[in-house]
């Protein structure tokens, strides 16, 4: 689906990465970056929040929170991440990126509490529980200062991914906020949830989730009680276009991350202000049974649409031409991704070392994939920046 988004409206990006796979550039088995996209997309995404008055992080864990992206993104004027886990807080720390949010949707391990207040120093941190807010101001405490505290919220009816449960009855939120509050070294500064928005397929639009509600009757409790100057965090399908409905439910902070890139689910019905910056690269191995195997480590196609026929573009050179289109079946989430295979049959089939590249809503940090940042694509003079592995560290390629 995203490969005829891509085809479409950044055709210059498929063939410069391809050109430069080709002359041995960028490696197989690699999500590919356009880093001027990317700038970009961060500059809407940044203009848009500024007129709704939003706070915005960046989000990088789709992207394998490659340093040349996080660099990209600050030059479009988002400077501050959310960090979905310590491994997005340190690459984002490491590549000169301040960390805005912390502890959301994973929580801090106990022992990673204290170095994380003393070293990240996030803007806000969030927690699910008692145990994690007194960690959390503990570190803060130690360190000389007070950490602002994010309550994740729950009520009735919300909507949660299976395994991403937890967080505080809304119900309660009063008392959550005076227990903060009575921390050494903690402030309770606001609320959260996750999903706010999410794609509905039957309409083929994004709308509000009973979290977002939950989040507007929780906010509007607390300035009944006095507390007026609470953020309220809102991530989930976030593009420049959403914003707006964001900050008309209440919400005073945004985390874009697919629509960094250009690959939330809107993005493939409706062409939106963000261009499609990503990619995944791979190449043909070896031929067997009328299929062109070609090599995996990075195929995860993100599940937020039912099962759809997936294609590659497979040539020996830089094309978006229709004809080299090709069928592919990639192995089940229950194998190990070693090879897809691409139909090899008819005219003009693959052969070992044609470039495959395909479209996808990629989540690069759970796959063994290389994720390299190339610049210069607007300007007609590619250069790889970066090739770096899911954890945004250097790799040595080819060795």
């Amino acid at each position: 689906m995203f490969l005829d988004v891509l085809r479409r409206r950044n055709p210059d990006f498929i063939t410069a990465a391809m050109a430069l796979h080709q002359a041995g550039r960028i490696p197989a088995n690699a999500y590919v970056l356009d880093l001027d996209a990317v700038t970009a997309n961060a500059r809407v995404l940044k203009t848009e929040a500024d007129r709704h008055g939003l706070t915005i992080y960046a989000m990088t864990k789709q992207v394998g929170r490659s340093s040349s992206f996080c660099r990209a993104v600050m030059a479009g004027g988002i400077e501050k991440s959310v960090a979905v886990d310590m491994a997005c807080a340190r690459a984002t720390h490491n590549a000169g990126m301040q960390v805005g949010h912390l502890g959301h949707l994973s929580q801090i391990a106990r022992h990673e509490a204290d170095a994380a207040a003393a070293v990240l120093r996030p803007d806000y941190w969030t927690v699910f529980n008692e145990t994690k807010a007194q960690e959390a101001a503990s570190g803060a405490n130690k360190a000389g200062r007070i950490q602002n505290l994010l309550a994740r919220i729950k009520a009735e009816g919300d909507t949660f991914y299976r395994g991403h449960e937890g967080g505080f009855d809304a119900e309660d939120i009063l008392a959550v906020a005076d227990a903060i509050d009575a921390l050494d070294g903690g402030r309770f500064a606001g609320i959260t949830t996750f999903p706010a928005l999410l794609f509905d397929h039957s309409s083929r639009k994004v709308k509000p989730t009973p979290n977002l509600a939950t989040l507007t009757r929780t906010a509007e409790a607390l300035r009944r009680a006095g507390r007026t100057d609470i953020a309220v965090n809102a991530p989930g399908t976030t593009s420049s276009v959403l914003l707006a409905a964001l900050a008309e439910a209440g919400a005073t902070q945004c985390e874009p991350g697919n629509g960094l890139h250009g690959t939330t689910a809107l993005h493939v019905v409706e062409d939106l202000p963000e261009l499609p910056a990503v990619l995944y690269l791979t190449e043909v191995s070896h031929l067997s049974g009328g299929k062109a195997y070609c090599l995996g480590g990075g195929f995860y196609i993100d599940p937020i649409f039912p099962d759809y026929p997936v294609k590659a573009i497979v040539s020996p050179e830089p094309t978006t031409a229709a004809d080299a289109l090709r069928e592919v079946e990639i192995p089940p989430p229950a194998a190990i991704d070693y090879y897809a295979m691409i139909d090899a049959t008819g005219p003009a089939a693959s052969r070992p070392g044609d470039t495959a590249v395909f479209g996808f809503r990629g989540q690069a940090f759970v796959t063994r994939a290389y994720v390299v940042g190339v610049s210069g694509i607007s300007t007609g003079d590619p250069k790889v920046e970066t090739i770096e592995n899911s954890f945004g560290q250097p790799e040595a390629w080819p060795l």
